[in-house]
């Protein structure tokens, strides 16, 4: 017997309404989906960071010290460390360098070591003269190792890749809490053992790790675990973020306003008032290879140190060249902080707000008084005591999450 029903499908109002539905679902899942995301970029980040840490340890067990941040070798000409060589470095190379074998990149760290005739360039053509065991200064872009991206070294948030960068990293060591002569360290390699640079670099660089000197875990008499070794930057991308390219300071050569007020370049109105995250039209920045993390292998501030005189995620504030010294905050593209790696191999994840004392007090130097004169504690808080490795500070705040 026929059935007299009539079969029925969806009305074209239902099929909206359920299309809508669908669509309000999605906007409302695409949120946790990027969250997740990001989430697994930032424990891929922590990841590295705990390589970084296992190398270091490694090292120093292995050679009784940690890698020189500013070493490397010397040629028959000038042999300062802001020339440019093919017959040496000029004790320009960063630590990373010295790390590469104990972060599974024995090859890399064999093509470093050796002499080589391979062009970057004109990889057909053999180069006469080869390049020099250690390399060249890490500028040049035919010497295929610094122009090798290391995975360990790249944070997965940070979208930074390509010319005119070389081989980039998004970790560096610490230097400290006072950015007064700590690119210069010893100035040259020739320098007298008791000249003015070299008191300079003992009085001002009080961090983890020290520019063209040895650095040990002994001399950390703050206690490794309240001792920031190495910390995280973004790469720069060209966009004027004040976080990772400097302005050019006209004559200042090394920065004694920024020296005496870290919040200088902020307090000289550098900075867009609208937009507090990028340098604001009209202001001077260096040439666009001198961005943040663009360069591995060399020790330059700008390239792989940070500083904690600034919190995290602040802006940069130097001279007038990126060779110069500067205060080099750490900073992330993670949302609120950075990571950074202490002394015991530890990565903590730190925000920006992390109680930095006061911004505008000025450093510690060797020709300093009162609270700038060498050995007095941080003016920067807590954040500043971290990066001390030996000002007998007490840190009261449990910081592993």
């Amino acid at each position: 017997m026929r059935s007299n029903l009539r079969r029925r499908g969806f009305t074209l109002v239902e099929l909206l309404v359920v299309i809508a539905i669908i669509g309000i679902l999605v906007g409302l899942l695409l949120p946790a989906v990027q969250a997740a995301r990001e989430a697994a970029r930032r424990m891929s980040c922590s990841n590295n960071f705990k390589q970084l840490g296992l190398a270091l340890h490694n090292y120093h067990s292995a050679y009784k010290q940690l890698p020189m941040h500013g070493g490397g070798t010397t040629g028959t000409g000038p042999n300062n460390w802001w020339t440019s060589r093919d017959d040496s470095n000029v004790w320009r190379l960063s630590a990373l360098v010295g790390m590469t074998p104990f972060l599974e990149q024995q090859g890399l760290w064999e093509q470093i070591s050796n002499p080589s005739t391979f062009d970057a360039v004109d990889p057909d053509i053999p180069r006469t003269p080869p390049w020099p065991p250690m390399g060249p200064t890490p500028t040049q872009a035919r010497y295929l190792p610094w122009v090798t991206e290391l995975p360990t070294l790249r944070c997965p948030s940070d979208p930074g890749v390509g010319l005119p960068a070389l081989g980039r990293t998004n970790y560096g060591v610490c230097l400290g809490d006072s950015m007064w002569w700590s690119i210069r360290g010893t100035q040259r390699v020739n320098d007298p053992p008791n000249s003015g640079w070299r008191q300079d670099s003992r009085a001002a660089e009080r961090g983890f790790f020290v520019v063209h000197g040895e650095s040990k875990f002994r001399d950390v008499l703050d206690g490794l675990s309240n001792t920031v070794a190495m910390g995280e930057f973004a790469t720069d991308l060209g966009d004027r973020d004040t976080r990772t390219i400097q302005t050019n300071n006209g004559s200042q050569n090394p920065p004694a306003s920024i020296r005496d007020n870290p919040k200088w370049c902020f307090n000289q109105g550098q900075i867009d008032p609208e937009r507090p995250r990028f340098w604001a039209q009209g202001v001077t920045l260096p040439g666009a290879t001198n961005g943040r993390g663009y360069r591995w292998a060399d020790f330059w501030c700008v390239f792989s140190t940070c500083h904690t005189i600034l919190p995290p995620n602040s802006e940069i504030c130097g001279g007038n060249n990126p060779g110069q010294t500067g205060i080099h905050p750490p900073s992330s593209r993670h949302q609120g902080g950075a990571h950074v790696l202490m002394g015991d191999g530890a990565v903590v994840f730190l925000t920006d707000s992390i109680e930095a004392g006061n911004s505008n007090a000025g450093m510690v130097y060797r020709q300093g008084t009162d609270g700038q004169s060498p050995g007095s504690v941080s003016p920067y808080g807590l954040w500043g005591a971290l990066g001390t490795r030996a000002s007998r500070e007490t840190i009261q705040e449990q910081l592993n999450q």
